[in-house]
């Protein structure tokens, strides 16, 4: 059969960096393509990288069918739980990856709230038979993933998951790239992503370095002391209580960054001792 390759599908997850592409190619010429291609009827869902090694060098591959797929967005779910379980996925795309499930599940789930409220009985209405109930109810919306289960499904720490969150929505697209090769931690582009738009351009523009600087001068900033004005001394109480909530924004910032620490601590240790 011939197999379509959906360009969005294929982008669907970030791409293999060159060195994991090597890899693999040097694996397959070496092994063989031992995992099936997965398919929803002609269009490839999974194993794009290791289908277009096999087509350069005319090795063999299988195929096998997942009928399980209703839609479009049943695809995008298998995958992104599928590439949630694999050691190679950083940190950074484990956690886009999560959020983006709940994003569909929240997109689902607003689509079916409305057919469930059209469908429910009236309160004069005499409720069908129990048999009634099972061979016509809607099907219910799924619940959404609380961020702690968005966080232990991506194997990640709670203020893991804001930092990411953080950096989708205020990174510049270079703060973004430079997490996703590693060149900034999750912690730091985290950081650099509190900047303007227009500086955090301009750290990415001058380099590895200067980005790494600029999630230095944040952290350091946030972290000096600021004067102390005793209450009553011109600040009116709205002054106040935004200076409240800005201080309780730092405290959580801090939080963060030292549970993200501890959490990088424990990863090197499990490393060393395997």
């Amino acid at each position: 059969m011939d197999i379509v390759v959906n360009e969005e599908l294929k982008a669907y997850i970030d791409p293999l960096t060159p060195d994991e592409y090597e890899a693999l190619e040097r694996s397959l010429l070496a092994e063989g393509c031992r995992d099936s291609l997965v398919l929803w009827g002609d269009v490839l869902v999974d194993g794009h990288n290791r289908y277009g090694i096999c087509r350069k060098h005319d090795l063999p591959f299988n195929t096998v069918q997942n009928t399980r797929f209703q839609s479009m967005e049943d695809v995008h779910l298998w995958m992104i739980e599928q590439h949630l379980g694999r050691r190679s996925v950083s940190d950074f795309q484990r956690g886009v990856l999560a959020l983006r499930k709940r994003e569909i599940l929240q997109e689902r789930r607003t689509r079916t709230k409305p057919a469930e409220q059209e469908t429910a009985p009236a309160a004069d209405e005499v409720p069908p038979s129990p048999a009634a109930d099972v061979a016509e109810a809607p099907a219910k919306s799924e619940p959404l993933p609380s961020r702690q289960a968005i966080a232990r499904e991506a194997r990640l720490s709670n203020n893991q998951v804001v930092m990411i969150e953080k950096i989708q929505k205020q990174a510049a697209p270079e703060v973004v790239a430079a997490v996703k090769s590693g060149v900034l931690s999750i912690n730091a582009a985290a950081a650099v992503a509190t900047l303007p738009e227009d500086e955090q351009r301009a750290a990415a523009s001058a380099g590895d370095d200067e980005l790494k600087q600029a999630a230095k001068r944040v952290r350091e900033a946030k972290r000096k002391p600021k004067p102390v004005v005793e209450a009553g001394e011109g600040e009116d109480l709205p002054t106040l209580q935004r200076r409240v909530a800005e201080l309780k924004a730092e405290v959580a910032e801090l939080k963060a960054d030292n549970e993200a620490l501890r959490e990088q601590l424990a990863r090197w240790e499990r490393s060393a001792s395997e």
